[in-house]
């Protein structure tokens, strides 16, 4: 690979990310029309590698290439919301069971101070930290479980759900129910209570469908 395909590739790169932090963290708020000259000069980078970006997002469901009218920051998709949570919920049900049966130490340690961190952000107000805590908190589940591929594979089907999730945790600051259950699926893998920690996955994992109607009535054009 040439240095020039090099420098290309990372300033695609480099535009991909900070679009798509942008995104997720609601700077580019859903419904926004954005343009690829605008970024491009804002980034100081020429249009092609941010043209890729768009395509890339565009695949990812968080842009949404309209032709002969412009690019916009797709909503959010309810039903796609629900289709990645109960995704989610049916693996992560068994993940956490399996959590329960075989979890090596180093991952129980992991998982303490993740909440232990999760409840710092709680005092400093911190959203985005705590949204990147909590994908942590379950991931490590799933790599403590050796089921690592799986978690990947979730990424992809959890875009709006994730996105829904992120903006839950940043027009509510009362994180309390999120970190509790935490900690109590943290005691339930140490005590090996299987089916037990199977019904707060699952009441967990639907926190967001309690919410998702508040959110919907308050901010309708996010949603589709």
């Amino acid at each position: 690979m040439s240095t020039e395909q090099k420098i290309k590739g990372s300033t695609r790169e480099y535009s991909y990310q900070l679009l798509k932090e942008r995104i997720f963290h609601l700077e580019l708020e859903p419904g926004t029309k954005i343009s690829e000259k605008e970024i491009a000069d804002e980034l100081n980078v020429s249009r092609t590698p941010v043209r890729e970006a768009f395509m890339k997002l565009a695949e990812e469901e968080l842009l949404d290439i309209i032709p002969q009218s412009g690019t916009i920051v797709s909503r959010i998709n309810l039903r796609h919301v629900e289709e990645g949570r109960f995704i989610r919920e049916k693996i992560e049900k068994e993940i956490v069971s399996l959590a329960c049966t075989q979890f090596p130490e180093e991952y129980r340690f992991r998982l303490e101070t993740n909440i232990a961190l999760q409840d710092i952000c709680a005092v400093n107000h911190n959203f985005h930290k705590l949204f990147e805590l909590d994908e942590e908190f379950h991931q490590i589940l799933f790599e403590g479980t050796r089921k690592e591929r799986t978690w990947k594979m979730l990424q992809q089907l959890n875009i709006h759900f994730n996105r829904l999730r992120l903006l839950r945790l940043s027009k509510d600051s009362n994180w309390g129910n999120i970190i509790s259950q935490h900690k109590e699926l943290y005691q339930m893998i140490v005590n090996q209570e299987a089916e037990q920690a199977r019904q707060v996955m699952e009441d967990h994992l639907r926190l967001v469908v309690v919410e998702q109607d508040i959110l919907r009535e308050k901010y309708p054009h996010y949603f589709i």
